[in-house]
């Protein structure tokens, strides 16, 4: 399935390359798509779990069928803001936290659904969150960087950039509880796993609906 996946997004990406990568919205959510799988196959590889490579593969297909039946999502047209050297590498690094943690949130939900704790599961949670938190807080500084060459500061509190503090606040408690290793702590720590995943999308989608954000610069 993963291979199927990986040819869908190809086929996204012909059709977009006339002009640079990852510059919209749809185009995110086609990179993230084709990141899940990568990084599920990945896991796969080096954990064996079967329902790791089926999740990434459903998640990424949703996210591909998305785009399929939102063309208009690829809007050409960008404002000068977004015109910078610093959009790609931000993006990408983003976009492969967004996967590791999609990955690491579909284990902690099979922990919780047959309600035992695997060793081997949670050093795959562990893994994914710890690499995808590196590379998010890379992310962050790429567009703290960004932000003070496009507007002048490094950081605003606006709507978006408040989300993401929680969002990156709530992965950092994660990795705190998980210091701990008591059967408590892990039932916590799994669920703060999922709690994380969902102020995540909140982050990246979710906040361009709130009314706060309107007047907002990251909403485009």
């Amino acid at each position: 399935m993963g291979i199927v996946i990986f040819a869908v997004f190809i086929a996204g990406f012909w059709i977009h390359i006339e002009r640079p990568p990852m510059r919209t919205m749809g185009e995110t959510r086609l990179w993230y798509s084709m990141f899940l799988s990568v990084v599920g196959y990945t896991a796969y590889r080096r954990w064996r779990y079967p329902w790791l490579l089926s999740f990434t593969a459903v998640v990424a297909t949703v996210f591909v069928i998305v785009n399929l039946l939102n063309p208009e999502i690829h809007s050409r047209s960008l404002m000068p803001a977004l015109q910078s050297i610093w959009f790609v590498p931000h993006v990408t690094a983003y976009i492969l936290s967004y996967a590791m943690f999609g990955a690491a949130t579909i284990g902690a939900m099979i922990l919780l659904w047959r309600k035992s704790y695997d060793r081997a599961v949670f050093c795959f949670i562990d893994n994914m969150i710890y690499v995808g938190y590196g590379f998010l807080m890379l992310g962050l500084l790429m567009g703290a960087i960004w932000a003070k060459q496009a507007w002048g500061h490094y950081w605003s509190w606006d709507p978006k950039e408040t989300w993401a503090f929680v969002t990156c606040a709530s992965y950092l408690g994660y990795i705190h509880i998980r210091l701990k290793k008591t059967p408590k702590s892990n039932s916590i720590a799994l669920w703060f796993v999922i709690l994380a995943f969902i102020l995540l999308m909140i982050t990246w989608i979710g906040v361009n609906y709130l009314p706060s954000s309107q007047g907002s610069v990251h909403v485009y």
